[in-house]
């Protein structure tokens, strides 16, 4: 529940937020379980964003994204179907750790900006890092934000662009999901138990945004990722033990 809460009010406005939603609940849940329940949450989510940006979107960032992102959910796919539960841990780990870290430095000024210019087969890439992100820890928004950020798009235009995007491909990892074998009976009564609270939750970000200091808050949250990304890695490596 306090992953799926996380995620709503990331969802509400504190963008960046939900992407501790997937670490957190693999702490005491298997990782691709995890996913699983996550997605039908996640795209009730994108249903609301898409409607509301339906008019406002940038044609060559889908263009550019949707193949990319396609491609990055297939080999996502493909890893974790050939690999150990444990090294899907240490991975969701390491890309918490990177997340964090990366948005941290980039909050202090040291981030990379790419020419809003760049081309579009760089694009492509960016959206194929962005797919295999999000079908392992549903982190697929800093490739996609290093791409599409530079390009300065008007706010809604922006908005828009990533509701569609991220709504097509957590449309398109279902049927990896079911290959997988995480669609199930069980994890879908979990996740339908968990979209009230997922709502309520957006609702939530959505007051909170305008009540708290967002620079401290998302300070604590960035180094909260680090950190369960650093527990994460170790627990999967089996360091320690």
């Amino acid at each position: 529940m306090l992953a799926v809460i996380l995620s709503g009010i990331g969802k509400g406005g504190f963008s960046g937020l939900g992407a501790l939603a997937m670490p957190l609940m693999v702490i005491a849940n298997p990782p691709l379980e995890s996913a699983a329940v996550l997605l039908p949450i996640l795209i009730v989510q994108d249903m609301v964003g898409v409607w509301s940006f339906r008019k406002s979107f940038d044609k060559v960032v889908l263009a550019v994204m949707i193949p990319g992102m396609t491609i990055g959910v297939i080999l996502g796919y493909l890893f974790a179907s050939r690999v150990s539960e444990t090294a899907i841990l240490t991975t969701v780990g390491g890309l918490s750790f990177v997340f964090g870290a990366h948005r941290l430095w980039q909050d202090r000024g040291g981030a990379v900006a790419l020419p809003s210019n760049s081309p579009r087969w760089l694009g492509v890439l960016f959206g194929v890092a962005s797919g295999f992100g999000s079908q392992i820890a549903h982190a697929g928004a800093p490739p996609f934000q290093m791409w599409v950020l530079p390009r300065k798009l008007p706010r809604d235009v922006l908005v828009g662009s990533n509701a569609l995007s991220f709504a097509y491909m957590n449309l398109i990892k279902v049927p990896a999901y079911i290959a997988l074998g995480q669609i199930t009976p069980t994890n879908l009564i979990s996740s339908a138990e968990l979209v009230p609270v997922a709502l309520v939750s957006t609702v939530l970000g959505v007051y909170l945004v305008r009540k708290i200091d967002a620079e401290r808050f998302y300070s604590l949250i960035y180094l909260s990722m680090i950190g369960i990304g650093l527990k994460l890695v170790i627990d999967g490596l089996g360091l320690f033990h």
